[in-house]
């Protein structure tokens, strides 16, 4: 049975710092899919770690336009949905606790994790349980609220630019989508492979935001000549372009990706889905864990002195309000959820 609180969340002493963890946790749930006012804070007993699991004191949690989906139920996992049902794909804390097979955390290690469906929650909570497949060590120049809220885009942006796009040296790579959770970070893990970067921004409070993270060639995606404006920024075409959105004007632009070389990629969930294209590879593909992934991530995130944007951040008992900002939407990088 669980017991609906008060929207205003009591902070609680560190499991460390009080020498014991809990038995129960504030969480945001929902026991029914809807509008952000489905979320509110619940009493759910503090899950229990398996053999090659950790628990994690999370301190901080993104917000995702995919929770949004999870909360309207418009995306589903597979089998019966169980309620009350914990939000939330990634966040940052520290290990409290782990199993008797986990070998490569500690406890006090600050860490980061993503997981689109974990079987004990998700991060909309005050601990989580995870697999330490989920999980990596925390990158040393981050916060606790820049890594909350970087796990998933962090990898999602690394593998989109160098696994599925595979960027060269003084390629021209087009980031369509660049101002949100994901492009912000691919503006800056393309920049450490020395590509000409081209992005795009529908404000100019995003263009200022491309620019300082790297981005100096910009325009925007969603005027009338779009792709005429492309064209002057890449005379020669476009050899890569990680697509991030959707848009009308996303295949007038996408026609100057060069055949033959040329590669289009973008996550799963973006819609409309780029068209296939004659002599162009195009790629889906889903951003996936595990420790080789997580280093891949920290040493990316050292060499391109990642700063992840937090646009906005509530406490977890306002996750409620955190939905309405996404439904608003235009929001410059990510919003996060301030748990401790």
């Amino acid at each position: 049975m669980t017991t609906t609180l008060r929207s205003r969340v009591r902070p609680k002493a560190s499991a460390l710092e009080a020498g014991r963890i809990p038995g129960a946790m504030n969480a945001v749930a929902l026991e029914e899919f809807g509008p952000p006012n489905v979320l509110t804070i619940h009493t759910l007993p503090v899950p229990v770690p398996g053999p090659s699991e950790v628990l994690i004191e999370l301190q901080a949690a993104g917000v995702g336009s995919w929770d949004a989906s999870v909360r309207d139920g418009s995306w589903k996992p597979t089998g019966r949905t169980k309620f009350p049902l914990v939000p939330g794909t990634d966040g940052a804390g520290v290990v409290v606790l782990r199993g008797s097979r986990v070998r490569r955390f500690d406890v006090g290690d600050r860490v980061w994790a993503y997981h689109y469906a974990n079987p004990k929650g998700g991060f909309y909570a005050e601990y989580i349980a995870v697999d330490v497949q989920h999980v990596g060590k925390m990158p040393r120049r981050l916060d606790m609220l820049q890594a909350g809220a970087g796990a998933t885009t962090g990898l999602t942006a690394l593998q989109g630019i160098d696994d599925a796009l595979r960027i060269g040296r003084d390629e021209t790579v087009l980031i369509f989508g660049a101002t949100g959770a994901v492009g912000t970070l691919a503006v800056q893990i393309a920049r450490r492979h020395h590509a000409r970067l081209i992005a795009t921004a529908s404000s100019s409070e995003g263009a200022d935001l491309l620019g300082k993270l790297g981005a100096k060639r910009v325009f925007d995606a969603r005027s009338s000549d779009a792709a005429e404006q492309l064209g002057r920024l890449a005379p020669d075409g476009i050899d890569a372009a990680l697509v991030l959105t959707g848009s009308e004007n996303l295949e007038a632009c996408l026609d100057l990706v060069r055949p033959g070389h040329g590669r289009i990629a973008f996550p799963s969930g973006v819609w409309p889905e780029p068209k296939k294209k004659r002599k162009i590879e195009v790629i889906s593909y889903n951003a996936e864990p595990g420790p080789r992934e997580f280093e891949r991530l920290d040493h990316a995130a050292a060499r391109a002195r990642l700063n992840v944007p937090v646009a906005g951040v509530f406490p977890l008992g306002q996750a409620a309000q955190a939905h309405e900002r996404l439904v608003q939407g235009h929001i410059l990088g990510r919003i996060a959820l301030k748990i401790r």
